[in-house]
């Protein structure tokens, strides 16, 4: 676990890992190819599925390492990348995009605290 585990966390400790967690795998850790290959019609070097799935798995295990809960992880990585392959259709724009994700890490604290 990223927090030290003598630590009585608490549901905002791991709200505030959370999205520093998403901060750091959305703008940190992801390239720029990654962030334009990750779509349909637009992958080049490999198949936008990679692309995808291996940005919303960096986010699964950022989620799975700070919650300690693996199958959040999951969670997180499959409903990351559908919340991805809708802005990439247009559905939303990065706004949007990031309330829908930020809202996930609100919704995986809450199932934490229920654990």
């Amino acid at each position: 676990m990223l927090l030290d585990p003598s630590h009585q966390r608490t549901a905002l400790d791991v709200l505030l890992m959370l999205v520093m967690g998403h901060c750091l795998g959305d703008f940190g850790l992801q390239s720029d190819r990654m962030a334009i290959e990750k779509c349909p019609g637009r992958d080049a070097t490999l198949p936008w599925i990679w692309w995808l799935g291996s940005h919303a798995g960096i986010h699964g295990f950022l989620v799975g390492a700070i919650t300690g809960v693996p199958l959040l992880g999951l969670a997180e990585w499959i409903v990351h990348s559908l919340i991805d392959y809708g802005k990439c259709h247009s559905l939303y724009r990065l706004r949007g995009d990031q309330l829908l994700h930020i809202a996930c890490k609100l919704a995986w604290t809450a199932i934490w605290v229920k654990l």
